[in-house]
């Protein structure tokens, strides 16, 4: 059987698009943990967040639903 190449270590030998694919990933992995860093910094110094995120989530002005009285459902 073909054995997987090694490195003197012992450690398996990465080909260049799987060494590629860590790296972006070891990238992604760094950005995501400096941008929760600075939202954490940002709530306990009573901050705003910078507003990315899902579209949904940011309010809608106006009425909120369902804010109405007990005395709107009368029928007449």
């Amino acid at each position: 059987m073909e054995q997987a190449r090694l490195a003197d270590r012992g450690k398996r030998v990465l080909s260049d698009a799987e060494q590629r694919r860590r790296e972006r990933a070891a990238l992604k992995l760094r950005e995501n943990l400096a941008r929760r860093k600075q939202q954490a910094r940002a709530r306990r110094a009573g901050e705003a967040e910078d507003g990315i995120g899902l579209p949904a989530a940011n309010p809608v002005p106006g009425p909120a639903p369902n804010q109405g009285s007990a005395g709107d459902l009368s029928e007449e």
